[in-house]
């Protein structure tokens, strides 16, 4: 496995891969992984002979210093936890090589509308920095495919909306939420999590399965239901942050029009914010969507 720190040896290292009329797979990672990551690239390895990841905290998502300051760094434990997978190339940059200029004069992506709703609302410029470096990692890997998991679903929205919108001949595969066997999402954050924090996590996943059920049988209105459940959180001992029910595709409101919605899950417990989310297919019918 080489590890790569330089944008020209990774240019040229992936060059003759390409030479070899060998297809591509990049998995772009902020490290510390997990079981999570691990199964994003054993499915990009399904898909292609070359399996590229990159490890590179963003400081451009982040909008709060001290969350960047604290973000674990276990690059050792990462590679070699990526080389017993069979992982091609990693990719460990430094910020000053991603940004040799600096934030401030940076040129950046931004996917307008989907930017702008839910998290991003909440965490202002977080996914204006998450799509310029996807943007500037796939300039430099120029992979064939990309996995990205289902868990950060606004995310995964964007990034096929910016690869459309840009015409990057690259093929997003949304690869499903791993959970552990309590059903909680498995995160980098659930490290931060107590043990009886832990306990109490996967009543998340709970509250939500048993949301998707009630809006799937259109049981009262989504507004209801909705503060149905942050009641249920609240009275487990969570500090809800959001729930939203919007269209699955444009991740706007609910219409007519809608044929599947997605659930989308934040609420702290601790000082540890969990999110999840689910799809679910309806009939869309207005009395219920309010």
């Amino acid at each position: 496995m080489l590890v790569i720190d330089s944008p020209t040896a990774l240019r040229e290292a992936v060059k003759k891969f390409k030479q070899q009329g060998k297809a591509i797979c990049f998995t772009p990672t902020m490290g510390n992984l997990h079981q999570g990551h691990i199964t994003l690239v054993k499915q990009g390895q399904k898909i292609a002979p070359v399996s590229v990841v990159s490890i590179f905290v963003n400081p451009m998502q982040f909008n709060n210093a001290d969350d960047l300051k604290n973000y674990p760094k276990t690059l050792a434990a990462d590679c070699q936890a990526l080389e017993a997978v069979g992982v091609d190339i990693v990719f460990t940059p430094s910020s000053d090589v991603i940004y040799p200029n600096g934030l401030a004069t940076q040129t950046y992506v931004e996917v307008p509308g989907l930017s702008d709703c839910l998290e991003g609302e909440l965490r202002p410029g977080h996914f204006r920095g998450m799509s310029t470096i996807v943007n500037k990692l796939f300039n430099l890997v120029q992979p064939d495919y990309s996995c990205f998991g289902e868990k950060d679903f606004q995310q995964l929205a964007i990034v096929k909306q910016m690869v459309n919108d840009t015409a990057m001949p690259i093929e997003i595969i949304p690869v499903a939420t791993v959970r552990e066997e309590s059903g909680l999402a498995m995160s980098s954050r659930n490290n931060k999590l107590s043990e009886i924090e832990k306990n109490k996590a996967p009543i998340l996943a709970k509250v939500m399965n048993q949301l998707a059920v009630d809006v799937q049988n259109k049981t009262t209105r989504h507004s209801l239901l909705i503060q149905d459940a942050y009641h249920e959180l609240e009275a487990s001992g969570f500090d809800n942050d959001a729930i939203h029910i919007v269209d699955a595709t444009t991740l706007q409101a609910v219409s007519s029009e809608t044929k599947q919605v997605v659930i989308l899950m934040a609420a702290f417990l601790g000082s540890t914010r969990l999110i999840d989310n689910k799809v679910v297919s309806i009939c869309t019918n207005k009395d219920f969507t309010l």
